[in-house]
């Protein structure tokens, strides 16, 4: 079994993995472990089982240097690689598909969705051609709902929400052919193209590849965020509490986990029903407790302040504190594990989705035409649940306050007020070197690295450079957990230019934007930035890079392409499996720089990591003739921290 401090940065992790293995429970580190060593054949994306001649495995310097069927490792590599962004768009825009459903049904009076920002909607339809001035809001939003929708199936054309990106990227797109026509038949087209005997030059095979992508970070994500902005509200800053420390051992203990708003938000009212708060006192508890994990426990903060307990490699370790009553959920990053885990521990692990279905666990379907009677159903279980509880509770006294819940639009109110909402003082600050620049930080847990110390690390290296940092998905709840996410941390982390722009406004370093799906969110706040004036004509041209320093999923790679082909420089703490293809790994960290304006960088040290983004934005602030950052660095660089098990 593994130490600890190894699998973790986050001391709440740090003793329940103690206590898990003082009680023999194996946890995913464990499994992580009895895997060592993993197929190379695997890491460098070399092996083929695209058809039953093979599997093939690649081995250049060896006898096997092409395929049966010729395939090089160039193709192959290619191959695997765009096949993992296609399900990664297809998980995203999944996402956005089911919220432009509810939309619909709540624009026909069907079931118990309201809508909660008329205005984003107005502007939404007047932006895809649905005429709104002069109508009934339902009937705008049906509109809209059937717009969106139809991006879907789209088979010629443009995706709508493409044509919010600077005229320079969109032209750079246009030229090389990779503007979405829709979702769906980009997805389609990978799987096309990738089966046997149809695309073989990487070059071809990886630009679907970007089209793809793009259809996901320009469409189908965007798509999810706007409509579940225009159901349950956008999102203003609010403060809330991070960490195993929210869980109450005294109450009855939900937690909410996987991706998707609309279980989600009618749990939240479900939670604040009086009939079931009666229920739970009445089974011995004080009340309700609502907390979340992963990605929709980031849904529910941003727009109710809903404690999060954690993020991808806190879902079991939550479970083995011994006191959530249920965990609810639905789609994306849930351990199969889980129920075996629940039946160790008492809680009840509720799957919800038609799609998602574990062997072990208790199935209840939400429906969204009866969503409030499926959510209380949903939690009553939880309730009484509550007396079957087993032994001792373990919950850490470990919580974190925090801020979060900005938006490209609150960002310019923050910036210049509710009557002159405008980015003018971010790109002054930018551009007069209090700011060196940003930086998005985004992405997953993996097991692999030391949980949250590679985010952690990274970010608080950026801050003493004065670099502005926004962070979404499991990279907020890490900066969360360590006190990132507070105004306060201007001045305990944050360089000179960080702590006057900061304290000024009264906004944290890190700017906490959401769920993975809302990193749509990080380029519209890009798209404004240029359109403010100032800092080139292009996302190219800003001086910023994002960073996925513990990335594992699919659909952190579909969100890597998009990002580096809307212009932005992307380091990933371990590679894209496509080291065994030379072509493929030479072109992804190089040549593609000068089609799209983007490219990847792989590196496991965090300082090092940071450095990269630093010395890039120190490249971009002189070619577009700005002066060098303002202040010195606070302090010496942040200490090493390990990131691999």
């Amino acid at each position: 079994m593994s130490n600890s401090s190894q699998c973790s940065a986050d001391p709440a992790a740090c003793a329940m993995i103690d206590a898990c293995h003082e009680t023999g429970v194996n946890l995913i580190w464990d499994r992580v472990a009895t895997m060592m060593p993993q197929c190379r054949y695997g890491v460098q994306g070399i092996c083929c089982r695209i058809c039953t001649m093979g599997p093939c495995r690649i081995n250049p310097a060896g006898k096997n240097k092409v395929g049966i069927c010729g395939a090089t490792a160039d193709t192959i590599a290619a191959r695997n690689l765009v096949r993992m962004i296609a399900a990664g768009t297809a998980a995203h825009s999944d996402h956005g598909r089911g919220v432009a459903h509810t939309l619909l049904m709540a624009a026909e009076g069907k079931g118990d969705y309201k809508i909660r920002d008329e205005v984003k909607l107005r502007g939404l339809a007047r932006e895809l051609g649905v005429v709104e001035k002069g109508k009934p809001v339902l009937e705008v939003a049906k509109g809209v709902a059937l717009a969106v929708s139809a991006q879907y199936g789209q088979q010629e054309g443009e995706v709508v929400f493409a044509l919010r990106a600077p005229a320079d990227q969109l032209k750079r797109w246009r030229e090389n052919g990779v503007v979405p026509r829709g979702m769906d038949r980009e997805v389609v087209d990978i799987m096309h193209r990738t089966t046997m005997g149809v695309d073989s030059e990487f070059h071809s095979i990886l630009h679907q590849g970007v089209r793809t992508a793009l259809a996901d970070g320009w469409s189908g994500s965007m798509i999810a965020t706007e409509i579940s902005d225009v159901l349950f509200g956008t999102p203003d800053p609010i403060r809330s509490r991070v960490n195993l420390g929210v869980l109450d051992a005294k109450m009855v203990n939900i937690l909410v986990h996987g991706h998707e708003p609309l279980l989600s938000e009618m749990i939240v009212i479900a939670c604040q029903d009086a009939e079931l708060i009666a229920l739970a006192k009445s089974k011995g508890a004080t009340g309700i407790n609502l907390a979340g994990i992963c990605c929709t426990a980031n849904e529910i903060l941003m727009r109710h302040g809903v404690p999060v307990a954690g993020n991808f490699l806190h879902q079991e370790l939550a479970v083995a504190t011994g006191v959530v009553d249920a965990m609810i959920v639905d789609v994306q990053c849930v351990m199969p594990g889980l129920g075996d885990l629940g039946t160790t521990f008492h809680t009840k692990f509720i799957s919800t989705s038609k799609m998602a279905h574990f062997a072990t666990t208790e199935h209840i379907q939400f429906e969204e035409s009866s969503a409030l009677e499926s959510a209380k159903k949903i939690v009553r279980a939880g309730i009484e649940n509550y007396p079957n509880r087993k032994g001792r509770a373990m919950v850490p006294d470990v919580r974190s306050d925090m801020v979060a819940g900005f938006t490209a639009e609150n960002i310019a109110t923050f910036l210049g007020g509710k009557y002159r909402a405008t980015y003018r003082p971010l790109n002054d600050a930018v551009m007069s070197g209090r700011f060196r620049g940003a930086v998005a930080v985004v992405g997953c847990n993996n097991p692999k690295q030391c949980q949250d110390a590679g985010h952690v690390a990274i970010i608080k290296e950026l801050l003493r450079n004065d670099v502005i940092v926004i962070a979404t998905g499991c990279a907020a709840i890490a900066a969360a957990k360590v006190g990132l996410l507070t105004p306060e941390a201007a001045e305990e982390w944050g360089g000179e230019g960080i702590r006057e722009v900061c304290s000024t406004v009264g906004i944290p370093p890190v700017l906490h934007m959401g769920a993975c799906v809302d990193i749509s969110r990080v380029l519209m706040v890009a798209t404004n930035i240029v359109k403010e004036g100032g800092l080139g004509t292009s996302i190219v041209d800003l001086p910023v890079a994002g960073v996925a320093p513990e990335w594992m999923s699919e659909k952190a790679v579909a969100i890597g392409f998009y990002v580096i082909a809307s212009g932005i420089y992307t380091v990933l703490g371990s590679p894209l499996p496509i080291e065994g293809g030379p072509g493929v790994l030479d072109y992804l960290t190089n040549g593609i720089e000068k089609v799209f304006g983007g490219k990847f960088a792989f590196e496991s040290d965090p300082i090092k990591s940071a450095r990269l983004m630093i010395d890039h934005i120190d490249a971009k602030r002189k070619a577009l003739g700005l002066p060098p950052a303002m202040y010195a660095p606070k302090g010496e660089a942040g200490a090493r921290e390990a990131v691999a098990v």
